[in-house]
């Protein structure tokens, strides 16, 4: 017996010798091409690129890897006892190799014939997981214990746990411990129990095998032995290692919320941060803060949804998703998981039809939907018609009927669908093209394309304004008559004689410049255009951003058959909302870095100061009397400030100025008298005299748009179908556009004071007789003031005998088109 314990005895001895000559030689060999464990310090773990609103909410998270560091100091100590009993509970002891665990994974080894465990502490795992691979090989092994050990050489315990923490991958894309505990449980592993720690704690030995979400049950027993384990240690007490095993497991997958629906708003910023810095844009930790208040922002959402919702039920209901007659609840709950929210309408299936409306199932459980919000479900015929009224819920939705319903504040239900229309917003600041709400159709979820930057469709008579901008720069006022009257052309780009008609089909005959607009008289319209010449007035267009190639060179454009995005109509019109300047849109206004440093701040062009501040600049571009068009670079323009010494702020730009002042003041008022009585009188609900806009409505209804302003907010809304179709032959920007503008602007503006422009140097307020457009005597008939530049104030009515064309701004021997009067 004493014989056999010496050779026991010299045995361990000669394996113990063994592996300190294999240990040496191993270092001997591997020391050279070991990499620096300083770089540890240094290192940058992937952390998913942020995107926040303007009041710093969370609008989204993009990236593979969902990581959150937390620092050591910031670890509940409580998870610190429960990872070490789980994975290295002599950690605070040894110098980066346990020895005995060594030499426990090598019998294991020579009793089994394969590798069981690598005896790795949590050093060893460290220097695994960010020096090397997982393969298994002795030589691997040896080359992590190196590292170990000059890992414990150059860092501390306590920075070793740290990066432990917040590398390790712990299923479900969630890496590092923070990321771990948002993903199961919701909530920052500060805020979590000692069950909850201690699940977490089990999940580095095999994220898989013991998820909280796929195995359950195995997760559950990881974590009692862990506890187990701790209680055995001393790190707990009975009372709480008892209360913590009889706690649930209570696990679920969290994704990280977004705190602002702004999904359209998200991809933008995504898609300029990898333009900006590439793949790193995912794993660097950029934080990203974009120019959209969340509250703005939501607004603009419930304003469209609400809009295209209202639309939609005009044109009556199209019948269920699908029919599930027959089913079972359980094969109805089965199809329920199947379907996806859209935009907020969910889906939910009719299980019983009663007097006082229907019972539905949805993935909440069974609700009731009142008969009161099923009674505008007419059957859809087509665009144009209806079905009769419905009496009673049977007559619209039948037991198994896939539906959709909305849930209101109060948790009921409403009956709806899903609309089939499409509409954009966008809302800007005028004074330096920040975006404040952007949204690029009905959901998200359904089509991701951007129909608010990338739609290319005709504005119709939206786009009038600047047609009338070029003709108030071009010594036409407010007061010059055109010929409201049936005319012909014969337009070599045109293939056929074009007969151009009012949508009205009537005609007003001479009519000034002011009303034209307003009442939106479109053969008025063309006969500006014809008059300054077409290939001229796009040259004076291109000013407020417009690419060529998107303006047609033909008397048509006068009519809006330009193809612009909503953000190109939404920009120009913001010229017409800061007295004149161009300004650009943009979305971010400052990127971070993971450490918090400032890597950009926007620095935009913006308006002037003094016209910010209602004090009109005098530096306005002076509009040409002859009537020709002036497309050289606009005098007067300040260059951006020089670029500041770094660290130092830089000088904010100053906005180009592309109108004359005169002219955008002018034509704000015209703008405003189609709010106060054109085509979008409606908006005189919002109550507020300082709002300006204009409807557009293309042939057949296909498009229909409404853009409109004050002082702090620019906003374009579009409607129609992805591929152009009637909206109705009773539907227009004025019925369609126009009230979601108004649900947007109303919320925006209130309790906001009134933000109008400030009237510049070199304008006058005069009588004048509406018949001529001259300057009325003292006994003219219903005579109204109105507003010209100081270079265009009218001759008197008494001097119409002179040969002038009445409200012509070009005397008779100089040859005035025909085609105005």
């Amino acid at each position: 017996m004493i014989r056999l314990l010496k050779f026991f005895g010299y045995s361990i001895v000669a394996i113990v010798c063994g592996l300190l000559l294999v240990l040496s030689g191993a270092y001997l060999y591997l020391s050279p091409g070991l990499p620096s464990v300083e770089a540890l310090r240094s290192i940058q773990l992937q952390i998913p690129l942020r995107v926040y609103s303007s009041d710093e909410k969370l609008i989204a998270e993009f990236g593979e890897m969902r990581r959150t560091p937390i620092r050591f100091a910031d670890i509940p100590p409580n998870f610190i006892n429960a990872l070490l009993s789980a994975e290295d509970d002599n950690f605070a002891n040894h110098y980066g190799v346990d020895p005995s665990s060594l030499v426990r994974a090598a019998t294991q080894l020579v009793k089994s014939g394969h590798i069981q465990s690598g005896g790795s502490t949590i050093t060893m795992q460290v220097a695994k997981n960010f020096f090397l691979t997982s393969e298994r090989s002795f030589s691997r092994k040896a080359t992590e214990i190196l590292l170990a050990l000059q890992i414990e050489r150059q860092l501390t315990k306590d920075e070793i746990l740290e990066l432990y923490v917040n590398k390790i991958y712990l299923g479900n894309r969630a890496y590092g411990i923070e990321a771990a505990s948002q993903v199961y449980y919701g909530k920052s592993i500060r805020d979590a129990s000692l069950a909850q720690m201690a699940m977490i704690a089990g999940l580095p030995k095999a994220p898989s095998r013991f998820n909280p979400l796929a195995n359950p049950a195995r997760s559950k027993e990881r974590r009692d032995w862990i506890l187990g384990r701790m209680y055995k240690l001393g790190k707990i007490d009975q009372t709480a290692y008892e209360s913590a095993v009889a706690e649930p497991l209570n696990a679920s997958y969290h994704v990280p919320t977004p705190e602002v629906n702004a999904p359209y708003i998200a991809e933008m910023a995504r898609a300029e941060m990898v333009g900006r810095y590439g793949s790193e844009a995912y794993t660097e930790g950029f934080r990203v803060t974009t120019t959209v208040p969340s509250n703005l922002q939501e607004i603009a959402n419930h304003s469209l949804h609400d809009g295209l919702i209202t639309y939609d039920q005009r044109h009556g209901y199209r019948g269920p998703e699908s029919r599930l007659p027959g089913k079972t609840l359980s094969a109805w709950t089965t199809e329920l998981g199947k379907q996806r929210p859209i935009s907020g309408l969910e889906p939910a299936i009719v299980t019983q039809v009663k007097k006082d409306g229907v019972q539905v199932l949805t993935r909440s459980g069974e609700a009731h939907v009142p008969w009161d919000s099923m009674k505008w479900a007419r059957p859809f015929l087509n665009t144009n018609s209806m079905g009769p009224m419905p009496k009673q819920p049977s007559d619209v939705a039948q037991v198994g009927d896939l539906i959709r319903v909305q849930r209101q504040a109060d948790d009921s239900l409403k009956f709806s669908q899903v609309p089939v229309a499409q509409g954009a917003l966008v809302s800007l600041d005028p004074q330096n093209g920040a975006i404040r709400a952007l949204v690029g159709g009905f959901a998200f979820e359904q089509s991701n394309y951007n129909r608010a930057t990338q739609a290319k469709r005709q504005p119709g008579s939206s786009f009038k304004p600047f047609v009338y901008s070029a003709a108030l720069d071009n010594g036409y006022t407010a007061a010059s008559l055109v010929n409201d009257a049936p005319i012909v052309f014969v337009d070599e780009y045109l293939d056929k004689v074009w007969r151009p008609k009012n949508d009205t089909n009537t005609f007003l005959g001479p009519i000034r410049i002011r009303e034209a607009l307003y009442k939106s008289r479109n053969l008025v319209s063309i006969r500006l255009l014809q008059a300054m010449g077409v290939g001229k007035t796009i040259d004076y267009m291109t000013r407020f951003g417009f690419a060529k190639s998107d303006l047609p060179p033909n008397l048509s454009l006068a009519l809006g058959t330009a193809t612009l995005t909503p953000m190109e109509i939404a920009t120009g019109w913001s010229t017409f909302a800061n007295g004149g300047y161009k300004i650009s849109p943009y979305l971010i206004d400052k990127i971070e870095s993971r450490n918090g440093d400032t890597l950009f701040t926007a620095n935009p062009p913006r308006v002037p100061g003094d016209v910010v501040n209602g004090v009109a600049a005098t530096d306005g571009l002076a509009a040409p009397s002859n009537g020709g068009i002036t497309i050289e670079p606009t005098p007067g323009t300040t260059p951006a400030a020089n670029p500041q010494a770094p660290g130092e702020p830089q000088a904010p730009a100053v906005a180009e100025r592309i109108v004359d002042g005169r002219t955008t003041y002018i034509l704000n008022s015209i703008l405003q008298d189609v709010i106060k009585k054109g085509t979008g009188r409606r908006a005189l609900a919002l109550g507020r005299a300082d709002i300006a806009g204009k409807t557009g409505t293309t042939n057949e209804s296909k498009d229909a748009w409404f853009s409109g302003y004050n002082g702090d907010y620019v906003t374009t809304v579009w409607t129609g179908y992805d591929q152009p179709e009637s909206l109705g032959r009773r539907e227009f920007g004025g019925t369609v556009a126009l009230p979601i503008w108004m649900s947007y602007m109303g919320a925006a503006l209130k309790d906001k004071p009134l933000h109008t422009q400030p009237e510049p140097e070199g304008i006058l307020s005069l009588r004048i007789d509406p018949v001529s457009g001259r300057a009325a005597s003292p006994s003219t008939p219903n005579a109204y003031f109105e507003l010209f530049k100081s270079e265009d104030t009218p001759p008197s009515v008494n001097e119409l005998g002179n040969g002038a064309v009445p409200g012509s701004p070009l005397p008779a021997d100089e040859g005035a088109p025909i085609d105005l009067f």
